[in-house]
């Protein structure tokens, strides 16, 4: 059963721990209805390795990465930014990311493919940039391309 929250003017917001208990309902129904299985770590991010990498070389929180990704939300499908035109998309450092981002892509190896499942305390949560949804859950479908080890 899904429990939808609404934020409209004068109501309440749903409560951090309410809020990941709707995120995780969100990410477990998507999975269920396209027929995926994901990991899951503690912290409610989901994560699919659907192709490793040929080499045993993951990156931490100090490399830079370079990722050919796109990112959508869980309830539209609408996609919110990608770089697969790019053919060799800048580097940037991981620790600037989103957590989602942070704890994830941390699990891929150079080469690997696969998807993120992110609860929106993971990403932006309810007071995200200008032009993201408030409390949206994300999804990124990612291939690590490339790790620059900054040790």
């Amino acid at each position: 059963m899904l429990t939808a929250f609404s934020c409209k003017k004068g109501e309440e917001m749903p409560t951090p721990e309410e809020q990941w208990e709707i995120d995780i309902a969100k990410i477990e129904e998507f999975l269920e209805l396209n027929d995926l299985t994901a990991q899951r770590t503690l912290s409610g991010l989901h994560y699919i390795i659907s192709e490793a990498g040929p080499v045993d070389d993951f990156p931490d929180l100090n490399d830079e990465i370079k990722v050919h990704y796109k990112g959508f939300y869980i309830d539209s499908g609408s996609i919110f930014d990608q770089n697969l035109d790019e053919e060799d998309p800048d580097p940037f450092l991981l620790s600037n990311t989103i957590a989602g981002w942070r704890e994830g892509m941390q699990l891929f190896n150079r080469g690997a493919k696969g998807m993120l499942l992110i609860p929106s305390g993971l990403a932006y949560g309810p007071y995200p940039p200008t032009g993201v949804k408030p409390n949206a859950v994300m999804v990124f479908e990612v291939e690590l391309l490339d790790i620059i080890h900054n040790n």
